[in-house]
C-alpha cells in the first residue's frame, strides 16, 4: 500500500477457495506477488441470488468462490433499491471469514459510507460519478479505516475520469452493464477500458486489480481475462443455474484455457 495505511487482516479457512482468493489479493496489493501469473478470482454477485434465500445459495456454492460481491443500491444513484448495512452485517457474523466486496451504487456518500466501513465489509468501491470533486476524501478516507478501496466507473465514464485517483485505489471496478439492475448483456465495448487499464497500470506503477461487473458469463468470460480483468463479478448467470458451484469451475476452467491459448 501507498502511505502508512493498516489493513484488517483477513483470515480464513484453509481449505476454502475464499481464503486463497483473499490472500492472492493482499499478497498482490502488499508487493510480494505479480500479476504475472494470471489467477483471476471470482466474486458471485449476492443480487443474483433469490433474496429469501441469500444464506443457502451461497452455501451452494460449496466453497467454490474467491469473493462475495454485495450490490448496494439507493434507489437515487440507480433506479433500484438493494442491499443495506443489515446485509453486510448478517454476512460478516455467518461468514466471519469471507472477503466481502461491497459496491456502493449511492449519492450520499456523506452518510452512508460510515455505516458501510462499521458493517465490517472488506473493501469498498464507490463511483467516480458520485460527487466527483469528494472521490479522492472517500477513497482516502475508506483505506484510513483499515479496509480496501475501490472506484468503480459506468460504461459512459472514461478512465481519464479516475485517473486522479489510481494512486490510492486497490480496485477498479469497470461496468460492463448499465448499473442498477442485473441479468443483462456485457457492453462489449468496456473490454477496451479494462484494456487501457492494464496498460496505464504497467506504465504507471499502480496496484489496482482491475474488476468488471455485468453480463458475464461461460461464452464471454475468456474474454474478460484476457482483456486484463482480474477479478469477474458474475450473479444471475451463476445462481440461475442448476449447480452454482459447478458453474463457478466451468468459469474458471474457460478462463484457464483462454490464458493457457493466448
Amino acid at each position: 500500500l501507498a502511505g502508512q495505511t493498516s489493513v484488517r487482516p483477513v483470515s480464513g479457512r484453509l481449505d476454502c477457495q475464499e481464503e486463497d482468493g483473499a490472500m492472492e489479493a493482499e499478497t498482490y496489493w502488499k508487493g510480494t506477488g505479480s500479476r504475472t501469473r494470471r489467477r483471476v478470482l471470482f466474486a458471485p454477485s449476492l443480487l443474483g441470488a433469490d433474496p429469501l434465500c441469500v444464506g443457502a445459495a451461497i452455501d451452494g456454492l460449496g466453497g467454490r468462490y474467491d469473493w462475495l460481491h454485495l450490490d448496494i443500491m439507493d434507489g437515487h444513484f440507480v433506479r433500484n433499491l438493494s442491499f443495506g448495512t443489515a446485509m453486510a452485517r448478517a454476512l460478516r457474523r455467518r461468514y466471519p471469514d469471507a472477503f466481502i466486496d461491497a459496491h456502493l451504487m449511492v449519492d450520499r456518500l456523506d452518510v452512508l459510507l460510515p455505516l458501510f466501513v462499521d458493517a465490517e465489509v472488506s473493501l469498498i468501491t464507490v463511483h467516480a460519478e458520485t460527487e466527483p470533486q469528494l472521490l479522492h476524501a472517500a477513497l482516502s478516507s475508506i483505506r484510513r479505516s483499515g479496509l480496501r478501496a475501490g472506484v468503480a466507473m459506468g460504461p459512459a465514464t472514461g478512465v481519464e475520469r479516475v485517473r486522479p485517483v489510481l494512486e490510492i485505489a486497490d480496485l477498479v471496478l469497470v461496468m460492463s452493464v448499465t448499473p442498477g439492475f442485473g441479468g443483462q448483456s456485457l457492453i462489449e465495448a468496456t473490454l477496451e477500458r479494462s484494456r487501457d487499464l492494464v496498460r496505464l497500470r504497467a506504465a504507471e506503477g499502480h496496484r489496482y486489480l482491475i474488476q468488471m461487473d455485468g453480463g458475464i458469463n461461460e461464452e464471454n468470460v475468456g474474454r474478460v481475462a484476457l482483456a486484463g480483468c482480474d477479478v469477474v463479478v458474475t450473479g444471475s448467470a451463476v445462481f440461475q443455474s442448476p449447480d452454482p458451484g459447478a458453474f463457478l469451475e466451468s468459469m474458471r476452467v474457460k478462463v484457464k484455457e483462454a490464458l493457457d491459448d493466448a
